[in-house]
């Protein structure tokens, strides 16, 4: 059987990349998500080992302790990490995995995995960037301002990635996300950068 391939997919807050990667997931069965570990609270109509694993921050610093993260990060005063015995079950399996990480994070996994392909989601623009996180309602100012001065530094290493999806036109980025999938899957051309 065929291990499958690491896909590390990030980009700023509002660039849509959840909602690509759950679209992919329903589209190409043979990707599977690794669900993350957060010390932050939940957001309405998030759960608990579907949308992230929800741990104290006492309880995150035990598994870094316990080396049980691939990679962690503090982003906007929260732990974010991805457990790597999970992620190693399904590549096993034949399964290619796609990881939802920032770019600290999406930085120690091409570190400690070299063969993960790294896909960078955006907005067209930074304006629009703002606009999605204003329109979330999921933040006061402060937060959205600490976000779009992280966004400002994530995009500016976007070179930094295999592959690039811009989330302009929703059915177009769908699309280029698609292929994008399939092709690192069967393994295509790895050096076309921008999807």
């Amino acid at each position: 059987m065929r291990r499958g391939r690491l896909i590390v997919v990030s980009g700023p807050s509002g660039a849509g990349k959840s909602t690509l990667i759950r679209e992919a997931l329903e589209a190409v069965p043979e990707l599977a998500y690794s669900v993350s570990a957060t010390t932050r609270r939940p957001r309405e109509g998030e759960v608990d080992g579907r949308d992230y694993v929800f741990l104290s921050r006492e309880e995150f610093e035990k598994w870094i302790q316990e080396g049980r993260f691939l990679e962690w990060a503090e982003y906007s005063g929260n732990l974010y990490g991805t457990p790597e015995q999970r992620v190693d079950e399904l590549l096993r399996s034949g399964q290619s995995v796609i990881l939802e990480i920032e770019l600290q994070g999406a930085r120690l996994v091409r570190k400690n995995r070299p063969d993960a392909v790294m896909v960078f989601v955006r907005a067209p623009s930074l304006e629009e960037t703002r606009k999605r996180l204003r329109g979330r309602a999921t933040e006061d100012e402060e937060t959205l301002e600490a976000r779009m001065s992280t966004a400002v530094q994530e995009v500016a290493a976007r070179d930094e990635f295999d592959r690039e999806v811009v989330n302009g036109d929703r059915e177009q980025a769908r699309e280029d996300m698609m292929r994008t999938m399939r092709d690192i899957i069967e393994g295509g051309a790895e050096d076309d950068k921008r999807a």
